[in-house]
């Protein structure tokens, strides 16, 4: 069922990294041009990755114990995003010169919440499917 708040939330996290990562930068170099996901290709691809991985979850609605691994491999993924961000800002070169980093770097933050509370809900859907069955 499309109409579960699960829905709204795999939404929200298939936006975040889909469709707002091509309006924020990840971080300013040298000469203060931001530097956006498209012009780093590991960031670009597993950004689309995480926004192909929530899309396809929404519509496993039918197989919730699917839905819920994904959900968490989906998680999975926007941590490890989360860890390559925070080794590039560590380790850009000229780090001493340059202090801003864009607002781009905190999507995967964004998206692991909404992910986790699609989980959540997804969870509570499954065990009150169980709970009825036991009634029969």
């Amino acid at each position: 069922m499309l109409q579960r708040i699960q829905t709204i939330y795999l939404f929200i996290a298939a936006l975040l990294s889909g469709v707002l990562i091509f309006f924020v930068s990840l971080w300013s170099n040298e000469a203060g041009e931001p530097v956006i996901v498209q012009d780093v290709l590991l960031a670009f691809a597993m950004f689309l990755g995480s926004a192909a991985l929530s899309l396809i979850t929404i519509f496993l609605f039918k197989n919730r114990k699917l839905q819920f691994v994904l959900g968490r491999i989906n998680i999975l993924l926007n941590f490890f995003l989360l860890g390559v961000f925070v080794y590039w800002s560590l380790t850009v070169p000229g780090e001493m010169q340059i202090s801003e980093k864009g607002i781009g770097m905190f999507i995967p933050v964004l998206s692991i919440v909404f992910l986790v509370l699609a989980n959540k809900a997804i969870k509570k859907d499954e065990d009150l499917v169980k709970s009825v069955d036991r009634f029969r």
